[in-house]
């Protein structure tokens, strides 16, 4: 007779990895509660170390922008120069007095004495509150051609016009500027009838001829200017980049040119 030995197993089901661990003791809980705290300590940590990173690159960004900002060009001062070789080096050094960053644009227009000599005596100056662009007209073209050709090459958030001869003080700059660093204009005019200041007194027929001239241009541009013909005019760089390119008198003719477009413009 065969006798028939069976072994019985009991079956063992796959344990799923969703499934929740089986837990026999509490020491066996508290093991797995401090191992879960570690690896959230160890991502805190890790988070720690990216929010650092960040403050730092914050932090650079704002030591290195003020620093960006202050070695930016404040003013281009656009001096057109034809024949001035008596007051021109004076004329510079009054400039670069002026008490703000700058960008001094000298656009010789063909000048038959030693002007281009003085100018080539700044050619390579370093001063980094006074940079110097100078451009030289081959042939005499006339004050509208050599303003124009300062304009193309402003770098300043504001441009003011400078005339070469010592009539106008660069002192006044500060002055000048105000209205459009307080954001009051985009747009300044000086004059030489008001204000408080001491002022060059002028020939009669000059001061007549003037007037007559700023009163036409009044009448076109419906604006009330005192002394349109006057050097000292500053504009914001936007202003002016915007009428540029349509300014078409070379000569005396730009005064009232610029400002009748200027006041179209608004």
């Amino acid at each position: 007779m065969t006798t028939r030995s069976e072994t019985t197993t009991d079956s063992v089901l796959p344990t799923s990895p969703l499934a929740p661990p089986q837990v026999t003791s509490e020491d066996d809980v508290l093991t797995r509660m401090a191992a879960t705290f570690e690896i959230a300590e160890q991502g805190l940590d890790e988070v720690g170390k990216e929010i650092d990173e960040i403050e730092k690159h914050d932090a650079d960004i704002a030591t290195t922008e003020p620093a960006a900002k202050k070695t930016a060009l404040a003013l281009s001062v656009v001096i057109p120069v034809y024949n001035e070789e008596s007051t021109l080096r004076d004329l510079i050094n009054r400039v670069c007095e002026a008490p703000v960053r700058k960008q001094l644009i000298l656009i010789d227009d063909c000048s038959e004495d030693g002007t281009r000599d003085i100018l080539k005596e700044f050619e390579n100056n370093n001063d980094p509150n006074n940079q110097f662009k100078i451009i030289y007209h081959e042939k005499n073209k006339g004050k509208g051609a050599a303003l124009r050709s300062g304009f193309e090459h402003a770098d300043g958030d504001i441009v003011i016009i400078q005339d070469a001869d010592l009539e106008y003080d660069p002192s006044e700059y500060p002055r000048l500027l105000q209205p459009i660093i307080e954001e009051k204009a985009d747009v300044v005019y000086g004059s030489r009838f008001l204000g408080d200041q001491p002022h060059r007194v002028l020939y009669f027929w000059h001061y007549l001829g003037n007037r007559v001239l700023t009163a036409l241009s009044n009448c076109f541009t419906n604006l009330n200017f005192t002394d349109m013909e006057t050097c000292y005019k500053v504009f914001k760089r936007e202003v002016i980049e915007s009428v540029t390119p349509t300014l078409r008198q070379d000569r005396f003719g730009f005064e009232p040119e610029v400002t009748a477009k200027i006041a179209r413009r608004n």
